[in-house]
């Protein structure tokens, strides 16, 4: 199994909508934190990105930029420039001179994911850009126009293929391969990155039943079981298997959050002995019962009626 795959699977990309942004002359914007993912893609013209973690960054025409999880940031049409302050809105936005052909072009967007499966973000980059000047983002490009012209209709099914949009552009911009040329923090694409790593995580992910043991993932990755341990730790920012335990318990929130299965077949499934195993594992992990938390992630959303059984 592929472990991003899996991760976006749980996360489930919806809700997205796009805007023109643009700009003439001298301006400068500043935009408080959000939870939600968010994307942008020059098309003309450049500007800068500044946030408080992050060195200035220079977007020229074509780079794309993706945001795991949007900091408050500036978009400036050169530094010190003063910045004004935005609010997020649907509609495009013009920045300074409003009169005259805007000599700054841009495409933004955001979109939701499923909140339960929110911390799964914690293992993604913090930033993902990709210059137009080192790498084709032509690709990226035509899925963000698939994604507003969807955006703009109201065409049978169109939740389910923006949902696959998403995903093609996640995917697209999280295998890039200048990744590995920058500094990666700790986390899943980092460790997918390593190859000895990458077996291991793969492994996990293909049977997380299994009764996995540090000694078992090494002889994988072949390596000693302390040097294993030391690398995955410094990789993926988690020992090998609090990383197994984390995926389990996100299997595990994401099943309860949509019901339809007992507690016996949920934890069989996700590798616990038995239904009072993963009962105890659970509560220690999340601070609650399996089932207290299933009633409160399903009050918090429409109820399906396909998974309408509750667990036990």
């Amino acid at each position: 199994m592929d472990p991003l795959t899996d991760i976006l699977a749980l996360l489930r990309p919806h809700g997205a909508f796009s805007k023109p942004i643009t700009g003439r002359g001298k301006w400068g914007v500043h935009y408080e934190a959000q939870p939600s993912p968010s994307f942008c893609i020059v098309l003309e013209g450049s500007s800068w990105f500044l946030t408080r973690q992050e060195e200035p960054r220079f977007l020229a025409q074509g780079d794309f930029l993706f945001l795991p999880s949007t900091p408050a940031f500036s978009l400036l049409s050169e530094l010190g420039a003063e910045c004004l302050p935005g609010r997020p809105s649907r509609k495009g936005i013009r920045h300074g001179d409003p009169k005259g052909a805007p000599d700054f072009r841009m495409i933004g967007g955001t979109f939701q994911i499923e909140a339960v499966n929110a911390p799964l973000l914690r293992l993604m980059p913090r930033m993902v850009h990709i210059r137009a000047a080192e790498s084709d983002t032509s690709r990226l490009s035509r899925i963000i126009d698939l994604i507003m012209d969807e955006y703009a209709t109201e065409r049978p099914g169109r939740n389910a293929i923006l949902q696959r949009f998403l995903e093609a552009m996640l995917v697209e911009a999280l295998r890039w391969p200048g990744l590995c040329h920058e500094s990666l923090s700790p986390g899943l694409i980092a460790g997918l990155r390593d190859t000895s790593i990458s077996g291991a995580l793969r492994s996990m992910h293909a049977n997380v039943r299994h009764g996995w043991t540090v000694a078992e993932l090494a002889k994988q990755a072949g390596m000693s079981r302390s040097s294993f341990a030391a690398r995955f730790v410094a990789t993926l920012g988690c020992a090998p298997m609090e990383y197994l335990s984390r995926w389990r318990m996100s299997l595990a929130q994401d099943a309860l959050s949509r019901g339809g299965k007992s507690l016996d077949q949920l934890a069989e499934e996700i590798g616990y002995e038995s239904a009072s195993a993963f009962s105890t594992a659970f509560r220690k992990r999340t601070g609650c019962a399996p089932g207290a938390f299933a009633r409160t992630a399903r009050e918090a959303r429409p109820l399906d009626p396909a998974t309408s059984t509750r667990a036990k």
